[in-house]
């Protein structure tokens, strides 16, 4: 279980900052645009693939794990998001083909943002951790609205249990403030 290390507590009241992004659906996308109305922008480390092995120590990193679990259950409420007027991206520091290949697999309704060089993170300090060579993001969701954080879940564990948690907290707070 992953505990809170303080590392985003900075971030509510923060702007999305406005870099282009490869998107799963259109090309690029502006996470700052896509946060001008209504977003949930649910941060993760890496979706697994059937085709390729986890990176060796994976399991025992705290919040590594459950991606792929986390990614369906936003899939699985993600019209109660729309229905409440919220949009749903994730975002991840892996390669756009793995996003695609995963996005395609699971039959994912909204888009995956990849940021490899880490852009999003270095401009609002998102935290991040080592594993086999690779910088990969921790485990945290940001509610914005009209482009500011106005909530941020993290730690996220367990990662099944986020999308739920994250469409209550819009439910008690209908202006998303």
């Amino acid at each position: 279980m992953p505990v809170d290390d303080g590392a985003a507590a900075h971030l509510t009241g923060m702007e999305i900052p406005s870099i282009r992004l490869e998107s799963t659906d259109v090309g690029e996308v502006d996470p700052g645009e896509l946060s001008a109305e209504r977003l949930v922008l649910y941060v993760f480390p890496k979706i697994g693939r059937p085709d390729k092995a986890d990176p060796p120590g994976w399991d025992e990193i705290p919040g590594a794990r459950g991606c792929t679990q986390e990614s369906c259950a936003y899939r699985d409420l993600h019209q109660e998001f729309r229905d409440l007027g919220w949009s749903v991206a994730g975002l991840s520091a892996q390669s756009s083909d793995d996003q695609k290949e995963a996005s395609v697999r699971l039959h994912l309704p909204f888009r995956f943002l990849a940021d490899p060089e880490r852009r999003v993170g270095d401009a609002m300090g998102l935290p991040t951790f080592e594993a086999a060579g690779m910088t990969l993001y921790k485990r945290l969701t940001l509610v914005a609205r009209e482009g500011r954080i106005v909530k941020v879940f993290y730690p996220v564990f367990p990662p099944q249990e986020n999308a739920g948690e994250v469409l209550a907290w819009i439910r008690s707070n209908p202006s998303g403030r």
